[in-house]
């Protein structure tokens, strides 16, 4: 299992995203986190999401990221059929808690490692917001190529 932690890492935060690069050979410059719109509206006014912000009433540990490939995953799992999911678009370089590489569920292709974010996910971090709707089957497509602004 790969990790980075980046809490350890200088502050400046291309030295962050250099390092993050270096230990995880296949981190993207750009990272997925998948909410609803109403979600997103609020944490803006927050100033972000917060790990125990999911609101399943469970403590969380971190806010779970994608990579484009991979997003389709959890995507599927949790949110199959919903219409009002957005995907921020997330600058690793902009982020102050530690970003650890570890693995998914049993059900995910063997050896995937999904970046998990140990504390808030700030605004500022997020670069771009696009729709992210299913399918005509509910399903969910992976996230790949350049983002579009919207």
């Amino acid at each position: 299992m790969c990790s980075s932690d980046l809490s350890r890492v200088s502050p400046h935060p291309s030295d962050r995203a250099k390092r993050v690069r270096e230990t995880v050979k296949f981190a993207p410059d750009v990272l997925l986190h998948l909410c609803g719109a109403q979600e997103w509206s609020r944490a803006r006014d927050r100033g972000g999401i917060r790990p125990d912000a999911s609101g399943s009433g469970a403590v969380a540990q971190y806010i779970h990221l994608s990579t484009p490939e991979q997003v389709h995953l959890p995507a599927n799992r949790l949110y199959r059929g919903r219409d009002d999911l957005v995907l921020l678009h997330v600058d690793p370089a902009l982020l102050d808690s530690p970003l650890r590489w570890e693995p998914g569920v049993t059900t995910d292709p063997e050896s995937m490692l999904f970046p998990h974010l140990y504390g808030p996910l700030p605004v500022r971090a997020v670069i771009n917001v696009t729709a992210y709707p299913p399918g005509p089957d509910g399903t969910f497509p992976p996230a790949v190529g350049p983002a579009d602004p919207t």
